[in-house]
């Protein structure tokens, strides 16, 4: 008995110290992440890496059932993935010291070929935090493991002495020997247990891991300061052309409908970006250029501020957005207009002549995203986007500089963080999420959503407002209608009509009977073209189907 229990001691020790050296290796890639670059850390690369190898439908899955926590959910299963490594590795080692922290050291190589892999690799400055942080670990694995011990070794016998093994093994003192990296019997007793120096060892370590990571997080948090500091300094222009006010009727107040101007802390964020860029404004610059790019142009954000703005209020649709969902929202944007931009870079569209139809928008992360041309220069107003709701662009929606195009999803128009526009053909070059297997083009569908009441509410009889929100983006909503059970379709009251480039709110008027009921909702657009009852996926251009809601009356 005395045997098991100094062996499960010296597995929990081993694994411990398995886990503190995973610690310490994370603790060590991060300071060094801090001096090279942030996006070079480990848990960020490999999570990027996997992000890319990800297939469509897992991905969609994960933003559908994680919502805008996704990426939380993919580092703290990176993390809960190296801990459990860790302690197996720390439990090997018990027994292969040397190969057992080398083991760290490969996982190291693993983060290095990550980080090279990535589209936006800065050189090979990218593998250092991988490798320095694998190096700190396996000698801290090595350290650590070396005051636990290895496993008691088998007393030595002489050949003269008398030998009772039935005796030694009742008593429970033979156990299966082994050197630093072998199975075979050892010469001698291996190491004792120091349990002083592992204390000693590991409080050493842990302190040490734990400088070490705050001071990374601490440089971290200075290098996106100039960033900061130019996005405090930006002082917004009036626009040339200010957006129409919102009539007066456009937002219902109705409880638990959705505001018709979402306030940017609630607006949505779908991206791959596990480290949200932060891009000081005074070194930015935008490069346009490519086919059909008869004068090849580049801005900087100061240049830009100084051009003609424009103003408008546009709602955006994220193409994950389930039937229903919440990947939709309202602001007022002020920005540039992009087929100005582009007509001076001598770009014409398609049914002009021009030699490009697909726009490839690059972000300072490198992810591209493909816009038609002709959309964008066919007179809505396409923008490239410097403020959101009266302040500058914040760092998790673009800032300095995003792309804002009514009427298509944001994979095929709504660039963040974007530094180049290159022309080309959408025959020549498929963008990130076209390689993934989403569609090459995107209108946003007609779509409406019950926001009142909840799923599965619970509600009193009488009169009951049922309301939502609806848009068809650059075509405008033109009816709302209400379905109960299967009775008729019934018309419900339209808000007023900001522009055809935002949501429209609705409402209706139910007489709720006890029981249980079945509300369902669908929109018609500015063209006459009824919402499909057809229900399909997000992929590859979107869903559709109509939005309903059981709730129980009495």
């Amino acid at each position: 008995m005395s045997i098991n229990r100094r062996t499960v001691q010296r597995g929990a020790l081993a694994a411990a110290s398995g886990l503190l050296a995973g610690y310490t290796a994370l603790a060590a890639a991060e300071l060094t992440a801090s001096l090279v670059r942030p996006q070079a850390g480990p848990v960020t690369v490999i999570g990027g890496a996997a992000i890319d190898r990800t297939p469509a439908a897992l991905k969609d899955f994960a933003i559908r059932t994680f919502g805008e926590n996704d990426k939380l959910v993919l580092q703290l299963g990176i993390l809960a993935t190296v801990g459990l490594l860790a302690a197996l590795l720390g439990m090997f080692a018990l027994r292969h010291r040397r190969t057992g922290s080398a083991g760290v050291l490969a996982f190291g190589v693993l983060g290095a070929a990550a980080a090279l892999s990535r589209p936006d690799a800065a050189g090979a400055a990218d593998v250092l935090p991988s490798l320095v942080g694998a190096a700190a670990g396996a000698l801290a694995l090595y350290l650590l493991v070396g005051k636990v011990g290895g496993p008691a070794a088998r007393p030595a016998v002489a050949d003269d002495s008398p030998a009772d093994t039935s005796a030694e093994t009742s008593a429970g003192t033979s156990a299966v020997a082994s050197t630093d990296d072998s199975t075979g019997p050892s010469a001698g007793p291996s190491p004792a247990w120091n349990r002083r120096g592992f204390l000693l060892a590991a409080g050493i370590t842990a302190v040490a891991s734990t400088g070490a990571g705050a001071l990374g997080r601490a440089l971290t948090g200075r290098r996106g300061q100039g960033a900061t500091a130019s996005r405090a300094a930006v002082r917004l222009p009036a626009p040339a052309s200010p957006a129409p006010p919102i009539p007066a009727g456009a937002a219902l107040r109705i409880p638990g409908v959705s505001a018709f101007t979402t306030p940017n802390k609630e607006f949505y964020r779908v991206d791959t970006a596990l480290v949200v860029p932060k891009v000081d404004a005074d070194t930015w610059r935008l490069r346009i250029h490519g086919k059909g790019v008869s004068r090849p142009r580049s801005y900087s954000f100061a240049e830009l501020l100084q051009r003609p703005l424009i103003e408008r209020d546009i709602t955006l649709t994220c193409v994950s957005n389930e039937v229903g969902g919440p990947y939709a929202g309202s602001a007022r944007w002020l920005g540039v207009s992009l087929s100005d931009l582009l007509r001076e870079a001598g770009v014409r569209p398609p049914s002009r002549g021009g030699r490009a139809d697909q726009l490839i928008a690059r972000s300072v992360d490198a992810m591209t995203l493909g816009t038609p041309v002709e959309e964008v220069m066919d007179g809505r107003d396409a923008m490239l986007a410097v403020a959101m709701n009266g302040e500058p662009l914040p760092f998790e929606h673009g800032f300095p500089v995003r792309m804002v195009v009514p009427g298509l999803y944001g994979y095929v128009s709504a660039c963040k963080w974007i530094r180049e526009i290159e022309l080309t053909t959408f025959d020549s070059y498929d963008p990130y999420w076209v390689k993934r297997g989403w569609a090459r083009r995107a209108p946003v569908k007609t779509q409406a959503r019950i926001d009142t009441p909840r799923p599965f509410a619970r509600i009193p009889a009488g009169t009951v407002p049922v309301a939502g929100v609806a848009w068809a983006q650059h075509r405008g909503i033109e009816r709302v209608e209400v379905q109960v059970d299967d009775g008729p379709w019934q018309e419900a009251s339209l808000a007023a009509q900001a522009t055809t480039d935002t949501w429209r709110q609705w409402s209706f008027d139910w007489k709720a009977a006890p029981g249980g009921h079945r509300l369902t909702v669908r929109a018609t657009d500015g063209r006459g073209e009824v919402q499909t009852e057809l229900r399909t996926r997000t992929i590859p251009d979107g869903a559709s189907g109509r939005h309903g809601v059981f709730v129980t009356v009495g």
